[in-house]
């Protein structure tokens, strides 16, 4: 994700000098950034940074984040992506700065994500427009109003992406067991999912109207919805599902 980040940062401009990639062990998607001219060390001793992004697996932030004391300043903005960890849990390790914690989703890692994200007390208006500006590299940015609303982000967006994926196998699967090839209904679901959600960004209309638009009355989609919306359908499963992910949310926050 933080890879995907920075190609977003070098395709809008900025400079791969400025940028700084400390990693005892960059994998194969810092390679072109590398080879991009971005700068990289194993470890951060001697380098100077307004900001700092955190973009590691939570299970090795604790590891991680002391490391970067000799370059944090008082006012350095540090930038988290980090699923589960709390700015408290941050500040515990860096002490007290400007943090802004962001729950991106994976589609960023083409240009098409959403990011979710909170900014602390100590975060000025610049500061936080220069979080929303690196933040929108890899798409649209959406600032809620407390920390806790961090985890039903990532309960709706940050999860969704599987919740889709998982749409389209069981598209898939209900298409094979109508009778069509299993290669040939999951061509025609990976479609029709990616298409239809297209439509969505494209369209000025709402999904319901975009909904209606397609269902004729008494016809194959109504009878399809009838399940879908009826009782026990989609709407009362999703939320559970989104209920699910946030209370696990909440869980991993806590610690």
């Amino acid at each position: 994700m933080g890879a995907a980040m920075a190609q977003g940062w070098l395709a809008a401009g900025l400079k791969p000098g400025n940028l700084l990639l400390v990693d005892p062990r960059p994998g194969t998607a810092a390679e072109p950034l590398l080879a991009a001219g971005v700068k990289h060390v194993t470890t951060p001793e001697g380098a100077a940074a307004d900001i700092v992004v955190l973009a590691v697996k939570p299970q090795v932030m604790d590891a991680a984040m002391p490391s970067l004391a000799p370059i944090l300043t008082p006012d350095t903005l540090v930038v988290s992506i980090a699923a589960g960890r709390t700015i408290a849990s941050i500040e515990a390790v860096v002490g007290e700065r400007p943090v802004v914690r962001a729950m991106p989703n994976t589609p960023a890692l083409i240009g098409r994500g959403i990011t979710g994200a909170y900014a602390n007390e100590r975060v000025s208006q610049d500061a936080r427009a220069t979080a929303d500006a690196l933040l929108s590299a890899c798409g649209p940015v959406e600032w809620v109003r407390s920390e806790g609303e961090i985890d039903a982000v990532t309960a709706v967006s940050g999860s969704g992406p599987a919740y889709v994926f998982h749409l389209a196998e069981a598209l898939a699967e209900a298409g094979a067991k109508a009778g069509l090839e299993p290669e040939l209904a999951m061509r025609l679901a990976r479609h029709t999912v990616a298409g239809a959600g297209e439509l969505m960004i494209r369209a000025e209309e709402e999904p319901a109207q975009l909904r209606r638009n397609v269902t004729s009355p008494n016809g194959t989609t109504q009878a399809a919805l009838d399940v879908l919306m009826g009782e026990g359908g989609l709407v009362p499963l999703m939320e559970r599902a989104v209920a699910a992910a946030k209370a696990r949310a909440e869980e991993l926050s806590k610690g």
